[in-house]
């Protein structure tokens, strides 16, 4: 069993996100002894899946829906794999981006080693759009997808 102190310790949220959350119902049955809420293995576990989904874009409304769905048992087997499958999918969606973006990034940190080196950027452009070296092209060639 873990304190709030601890479990807000281990995951780096403030014991008041702790709060909330269990205010909101996303700890169902978590025990408490005089009044403090003492975190077993299963709020734990709880907490990695809320952080999971509040990571990939869900609201503290749509998580509680899952909350609820769990304590269901096997009937909501399908809306929690459904549930799942759409935020991989966004996540995967967000993830291309964040590499388009990584792409770019490091296209023009090429981009401005080689103009300073030069001193100006006429070699570059001359290379623009399909003569650049290998490994420039794909990061050029993916940033401008």
């Amino acid at each position: 069993m873990y304190t709030i102190g601890q479990v807000s310790e281990m995951f780096s949220i403030p014991a008041s996100t702790l709060r909330y959350y269990d205010k909101e119902g996303l700890f169902p049955g978590i025990e408490r002894k005089s009044g403090i809420r003492k975190f077993s293995n299963r709020e734990i576990e709880a907490l990695r899946v809320i952080e999971c989904l509040k990571n990939s874009g869900l609201e503290i409304r749509e998580i509680k829906q899952f909350m609820e769905w769990s304590t269901e048992g096997s009937a909501t087997y399908q809306q929690r794999k459904e549930l799942f499958e759409t935020r991989l999918k966004k996540v995967a969606e967000e993830m291309d981006n964040l590499q388009k973006t990584m792409d770019m990034l490091k296209y023009k940190c090429w981009y401005y080693e080689t103009a300073i080196q030069d001193g100006n950027e006429e070699r570059i452009l001359s290379m623009l759009p399909d003569k650049l070296p290998p490994e420039i092209q794909k990061l050029y060639d993916s940033a401008h997808d």
